[in-house]
């Protein structure tokens, strides 16, 4: 029989740090735009009933991320007293700032998680994952994880399909 690990009532870090679940879009120009973080009127709508505690560190598209950027999501994941942390990140650098989190040696579980589509679009695959993630992180053991479309990944056994639009597992 396998061993199983239940949620406990330990509070969970949500680190925002911009991607396209937070995008605004301009209809004037055409364009996207981050504004505010919508992360707590989505744990509102979903009835979330857990203690997050949600620190926005930074409001990038993840494309614009830089390495000091990385680091100090890795400085902010080192400092948090919570063993588990969920990271809402845009989709096409969530591997590489994965990898800066592994290289920091931690004994945290670490969940990344983001959107295809902004929340502002009321169509956003971003609800479904941050529930995934935050369901994720609280039975996952100590590690850097991935959580798109009800799936976890290991960071490193991942990969964003840009032709197909979702996340994969490395073969």
């Amino acid at each position: 029989m396998t061993e199983m690990s239940y949620a406990t009532d330990d509070p969970i870090k949500l680190f925002v740090t911009g991607g396209t679940f937070d995008k605004e879009y301009n209809e004037i120009e055409g364009s996207l735009y981050f504004k505010d973080t919508h992360i707590r009127e989505v744990l509102d709508l979903g009835r979330c009933r857990l203690d997050v505690r949600i620190r926005t560190i930074m409001m990038v598209d993840s494309l614009d991320l830089t390495e000091s950027d990385r680091d100090l999501i890795a400085e902010n994941c080192s400092k948090a007293s919570e063993s588990r942390i969920v990271i809402t990140h845009g989709t096409d650098t969530m591997v590489d700032t994965a990898r800066v989190l592994a290289d920091r040696a931690t004994n945290k579980s670490i969940v990344l998680t983001g959107a295809m589509i902004p929340y502002a679009f009321g169509s956003s695959d971003g609800l479904f994952n941050l529930g995934s993630a935050l369901s994720f992180v609280q039975v996952v053991p100590p590690g850097i994880y991935i959580a798109m479309n009800g799936n976890i990944y290991e960071w490193d056994k991942v990969r964003k399909n840009r032709k197909l639009g979702r996340f994969e597992p490395l073969v």
